[in-house]
């Protein structure tokens, strides 16, 4: 699917340097900085997926802990 991204020309000139120092195409570096942006945004969720299942098993021992 094709798609128009308009940039700023800062941005443009950054994307642009970004590319010419990793000797790849504009195109290639967007599209990897959305799998990365996506691949840690997953993570979060795992995690926050782990910290809603766990906190509740030991809520008696943060307690004892007290605040950090």
């Amino acid at each position: 699917m094709a798609m128009t991204l308009r940039l700023s020309e800062e941005d443009n000139r950054r994307l642009a340097e970004l590319a010419e120092a990793e000797g790849r195409s504009k195109q290639e570096v967007v599209r990897s900085a959305l799998a990365e942006r996506w691949a840690r945004r997953r993570r979060e969720q795992q995690i926050g997926e782990v910290v809603d299942r766990v906190v509740p098993r030991y809520r008696g021992l943060l307690d004892r802990l007290g605040p950090a």
